[in-house]
């Protein structure tokens, strides 16, 4: 219960930190002119998708927050055994950090109006999100054939879990990031692509964040900082 309340008050306060920054207060309605004309104001620049993202950000936060307070709290009971990670996922991680930093990539490429980096960086971004996807079903396999099933296992049902919950929200994210790379190689202007490409880009880096997470709790490194943390709050 502790490790619950920690970690929803962490996502609780980054999310409020986020919204602030967002001066969702404003009042555009006492202001006449371009919201440009007014700099002084509380008028957000945020556009609205860009919110709307970071709501559901949020909410997918909260949601693996839960799910690694559930494992944390399953980990107490007599039948639980510890499976090692496959060592598959240090390469899986190098996809996905490589499909982040790609986007960011793109992300530049498109302010800057170069389309043909553009399409080079958002391709390499769904490719290596693709050999993720692929080295995470990989580390399935080997798994299994190491006797870890999911239904023997609490431990290892954890571990399914967790990487299908986190896959299956790469695989959402796939498909708008395939929009939008067919929308640039049929020839679409770079600069209509900016705010597609930002969205893609943020949704990657906060599923990397929480892949890392994840990494670690499957690693068995967050035993140390959950046992500190449950010393200070005992």
């Amino acid at each position: 219960m502790i490790v619950i309340l920690i970690l929803l008050a962490a996502v609780t306060g980054v999310v409020g930190w986020w919204l602030s920054r967002q001066r969702l207060m404003s009042k555009p309605w006492l202001e006449t002119g371009p919201v440009t004309a007014f700099p002084q104001t509380e008028a957000s620049l945020m556009h609205p998708a860009k919110i709307g993202l970071g709501v559901f950000l949020a909410v997918v936060g909260a949601l693996f927050a839960l799910m690694i307070s559930a494992y944390v709290m399953r980990m107490d009971y007599a039948d639980w055994q510890a499976a090692p990670a496959p060592r598959l996922l240090w390469l899986n991680t190098a996809m996905l950090v490589l499909a982040s930093l790609a986007l960011q990539g793109a992300v530049s490429a498109a302010h800057k109006a170069r389309l043909d980096n553009l399409r080079l960086a958002l391709l390499a971004g769904a490719l290596a999100s693709v050999a993720f996807l692929a080295g995470q079903l990989l580390a399935w396999r080997d798994f299994a054939a190491e006797g870890y099933f999911a239904t023997e296992n609490p431990a290892a049902s954890f571990f399914y879990l967790l990487t299908a919950m986190h896959g299956l929200h790469i695989i959402g994210g796939l498909v708008a990031l395939g929009r939008v790379n067919v929308r640039a190689w049929q020839g679409a202007r770079s600069g209509s692509l900016v705010l597609s490409t930002e969205l893609c880009a943020i949704y990657w880096h906060i599923l990397l964040a929480v892949w890392l997470v994840l990494f670690c709790v499957l690693m068995g490194w967050a035993d140390n900082v959950i046992d500190i943390c449950r010393g200070l709050l005992t």
